[in-house]
């Protein structure tokens, strides 16, 4: 039975936090464990993280799950090394007869859930288009999901250039779903104090 595997991109080097925001904590584990437990709560399977600043580090925080480490020793050129690594990883693991679709989302969003995931899954399979991105703002980008016939292209992304390129080439292949959560992401400490901020607010 086809499957849509799911590749969870936190490689970089987190420059402009100027630590690894990877392991900033939320809800009582580091991102890049929350960030791996809500892709195990969709129905994708298989998982793969792909590492690649301070591998050695992060990857005890993913001890126990049941996900693909996927080493990315050019994370510094970019994220498209990233996206084609963890294609890497994921074919290599299933055939491309058995994973028909991909979605890729990263470590920094920490108010998706794993329903978020499973709502691209059902827009893929109601419209029937090759591509589902998130919308929030006036931005469509991650977490997306490509159909298969995309991952050539994407896999021959420059190393600069993410997911969001090959949404903006195909938008009369793409169905938008508006994703709110997808807009609080975590480039700065201030952008991380107000996403706990938020989160604490939502649970008084």
């Amino acid at each position: 039975m086809p499957q849509t595997g799911l590749i969870i991109l936190a490689a970089g080097g987190s420059k402009r936090l100027g630590s690894p925001k990877q392991l900033l904590q939320f809800k009582g584990r580091t991102l890049l464990r929350h960030a791996a437990e809500t892709a195990l709560a969709s129905i994708c399977r298989p998982v793969v993280v792909v590492l690649g600043a301070g591998a050695e580090a992060l990857e005890p925080e993913l001890h126990g799950l049941d996900v693909i480490v996927a080493p990315n020793s050019e994370w510094d050129s970019g994220i498209g090394a990233s996206i084609r690594i963890g294609l890497q990883h994921l074919m290599s693991n299933y055939s491309n007869r058995t994973v028909d679709s991909v979605v890729f989302m990263v470590c920094d969003q920490p108010l998706i859930r794993g329903a978020d995931i499973d709502r691209l899954y059902a827009s893929h399979a109601k419209t029937g288009l090759g591509i589902v991105s998130s919308l929030y703002g006036d931005s469509m980008g991650v977490p997306a999901l490509f159909s298969s016939k995309y991952f050539s292209e994407l896999a021959a992304l420059n190393a600069s250039h993410g997911a969001k390129m090959i949404i903006a080439q195909h938008l009369e292949d793409n169905h938008p779903v508006p994703l709110p959560a997808a807009v609080f992401d975590v480039d700065t400490y201030q952008d991380y104090q107000e996403i706990v901020r938020n989160e604490q607010g939502d649970a008084r």
